[in-house]
């Protein structure tokens, strides 16, 4: 694939927030049979906020330069914020990406709001055993 853009060729040589958070607040993933590519997305959030998010993937260079912008573009932003992170600013944020490799920044939208979905679900199960 020719890289057109310094962005993508920095997302995808330095990619930002690698790796897993230990006792998350959140786990997302999401995956995509055709091509084999997953993201596994952790997030941790204080005072209704992203504050650290972590991500682990396979794929192609598209899929760990998204993966790496889509971090970059949640982190610090309120809950619900961040779950309106899209496909579409993820792509903008690589500098675009070819039709055939769009799926991989809805990887990046899909694993974070799962990840958002557990967090809002383990906080729900959290606030009903209170009671």
């Amino acid at each position: 694939m020719e890289i057109v853009n310094a962005a993508f060729f920095d997302h995808f040589i330095n990619p930002r927030n690698v790796g897993e958070i230990d006792e998350p607040d959140g786990v997302g993933v999401c995956g995509d049979d055709s091509c084999g590519d997953w993201l596994r997305v952790t997030i941790r959030v204080a005072n209704g906020s992203i504050s650290d998010i972590r991500f682990r993937c396979r794929g192609c260079s598209s899929a760990i330069a998204s993966s790496s912008a889509m971090t970059e573009l949640a982190a610090g932003k309120r809950i619900d914020e961040a779950y309106a992170v899209t496909a579409d600013e993820i792509e903008a944020a690589v500098g675009g990406l070819d039709e055939a490799k769009r799926h991989c920044s809805l990887l990046g939208e899909g694993a974070l709001r799962a990840a958002i979905d557990d967090f809002r679900g383990r906080a729900a199960a959290t606030d009903e055993e209170r009671g």
